[in-house]
């Protein structure tokens, strides 16, 4: 028992030191503790069983002693006379003493005891508790507990011609479970650590060989990567379908669900009835991938790799990602700023036509010199911008989306000016031409959005590039409604928009994305009286490009 105790000892110290416990140890401890209850609880019952067999073997031993001391014919003629003790007594004795019991009493129908093997309880009333049957020419075994601890006795009446004179009890001392414990102890340590040392070692070996199974991880790392997967398929972008070899989907994401117009509970459904345009047989049959693959599937465009899914050489399952075919083209178009300049061409050429309408329609009505005057006047006004853009800004893509956004806003009643201040000879590290078409362009698409609809009886929005000497400024200026104190700190948020249709809530995440990749600023300055303002700063820093003497 010692040695038991030291090594659970040692067990809990080992898991207090170390701070987690392992698959490994979890088994151990699991066999560890089954080998001690299964041990305890055989323990118990075999001490059990040998406490009962012993009160049996002593009730029994007891009861024929006692028959046989009432059939001795000295007892029986003395018990009822007033010396008889000094005959009864020596008799008793002698066979308590011939067969190593407890004691033997002998008393008569007044309880006065004849014998008991302390002499001074000689002549004293037998109070047992127990002894009221006895008298009613009863034999029987009981229990009791004395002095010396449990005992069974047997009380068997002394019967003489058929009457009843006495009774001679005989008590025969019982062991207590402690007592059989420290008896057997030997022989169940053997086997208990025999056990114990067996169960421990095929516990190793059980929890090697799982944990082989699950890739040498322990159950709460499986727990952290299922949970990990999980957020990952619910956040990423892109739709994600995976199916088994039979072709029943595993795994279904919610982006999948919403490209596909599907739920998100199709989890065991057959991909065949699902998604019979996804190749996934191919893929499986085949064991190689289809990469970027046009598909139309409910309805919808989309583009679609199919990858085998292998474990240890043997393909399990395919996965597929999936993607709306025209969100990546107009994801494609904001990011590269093809839209703005689509847009910018759409626009000149609409005021172009407008422009000639109006001098076609002057010269029909002969009035020849005003048809000239408008035509100087138009040639003017381009040529002076013409000529300030390509004096002050050295980059002609930059050029050309001030000039489409400045015909884009006088369609829509919207003055757009620019400040004969700006500037541009070089762009900041980690900035080109097209991330600044990304930046002024949203900046500019967003005051022109904010004033379309707005009813003050002047719009106008007012743009600088200012480059100077350690930074570049960008300031976008309208006089709109202004932002929302309760949205200003979501306008920055991907897919957040304050407007209606799909593909909104990405210029302004873009724009400040750029802007803190370069270690840059964004202040927003916003009020229903004087509309909102846009003022970003970007540090220059070192391998600046020189644009003006590019171009040259």
């Amino acid at each position: 028992m010692k040695t038991w105790y030291n090594f659970r000892g040692s067990i809990m110290k080992w898991r207090c030191v170390t701070g987690k416990t392992t698959l490994r140890v979890k088994i151990g401890l699991l066999v560890f503790s089954l080998v001690i209850v299964s041990s305890a609880i055989s323990a118990s019952l075999l001490i059990s069983e040998v406490f009962r067999a012993t009160e049996r073997e002593a009730g029994q031993r007891a009861m024929s002693i006692a028959r046989t001391t009432a059939k001795i014919e000295s007892i029986v003629q003395h018990v009822t006379t007033p010396n008889g003790s000094s005959v009864i007594q020596p008799i008793t004795e002698e066979i308590r003493l011939a067969t190593n019991v407890e004691y033997i009493v002998v008393y008569d129908m007044s309880l006065i005891r004849k014998s008991h093997p302390v002499s001074s309880k000689i002549g004293t009333v037998f109070t047992g508790g127990d002894e009221g049957p006895s008298l009613s020419e009863h034999a029987y075994v009981s229990k009791a507990y004395g002095v010396k601890g449990p005992s069974v006795r047997a009380f068997v009446p002394i019967m003489q011609e058929s009457k009843q004179v006495g009774v001679v009890v005989v008590g025969i001392l019982s062991p207590t479970y402690m007592e059989l414990v420290k008896r057997y102890i030997n022989n169940i340590e053997l086997p208990f650590f025999v056990a114990l040392l067996v169960g421990l070692v095929g516990a190793f070996f059980l929890a090697r060989n799982i944990k082989q199974q699950m890739f040498n991880m322990e159950p709460l790392e499986i727990a952290m990567l299922l949970e990990e997967r999980g957020a990952v398929f619910q956040s990423i972008g892109e739709g994600v379908v995976a199916i088994d070899r039979k072709y029943c989907i595993t795994v279904i994401n919610p982006e999948a669900a919403r490209i596909l117009k599907l739920s998100n509970n199709l989890v065991g459904a057959s991909s065949k009835e699902i998604l019979p345009e996804v190749p996934f047989k191919e893929v499986l049959q085949s064991g190689q991938a289809r990469y970027h693959e046009e598909r139309v599937v409910r309805g919808t465009r989309i583009l679609v790799s199919v990858l085998p899914i292998s474990i240890k050489g043997k393909i399990v399952g395919a996965a597929a990602t999936i993607r709306d075919k025209t969100e990546v083209f107009n994801l494609a178009e904001e990011l590269t700023g093809v839209k703005q300049f689509i847009e910018a061409l759409r626009v000149q050429n609409h005021e172009h036509r407008n422009k000639l309408h109006v001098i076609a329609g002057l010269i029909q009505l002969g009035q020849t010199k005003q048809a000239l005057h408008y035509v100087f006047d138009v040639v003017d006004a381009q040529e002076e911008l013409f000529l300030f853009l390509a004096e002050r800004i050295c980059d002609h893509s930059i050029s050309g989306l001030l000039i489409g956004k400045i015909s884009r806003a006088r369609e829509l009643g919207i003055l757009l000016q620019i400040d004969y201040n700006s500037q541009l000879n070089e762009f900041p590290k980690n900035w080109d031409a097209g991330i600044l078409l990304t930046v002024l362009g949203n900046l500019l698409d967003n005051s022109i959005e904010a004033l379309q609809n707005h009813s003050a009886s002047e719009r106008v929005i007012r743009c600088g590039i200012y480059d100077q000497a350690s930074s570049l400024q960008i300031i976008v200026q309208d006089n709109g409604p202004g932002i929302a104190e309760a949205v200003q700190q979501q306008i920055y948020h991907q897919g957040f928009s304050t407007k209606l249709g799909n593909n909104r809530g990405i210029g302004l995440a873009l724009v400040e994305r750029y802007t803190k990749s370069a270690r840059g600023t964004i202040q927003l300055e916003t009020s229903v009286e004087k509309g909102t303002t846009f003022t970003i700063t970007i540090p220059k820093q070192v391998e600046e490009v020189k644009l003006c003497e590019k171009l040259q």
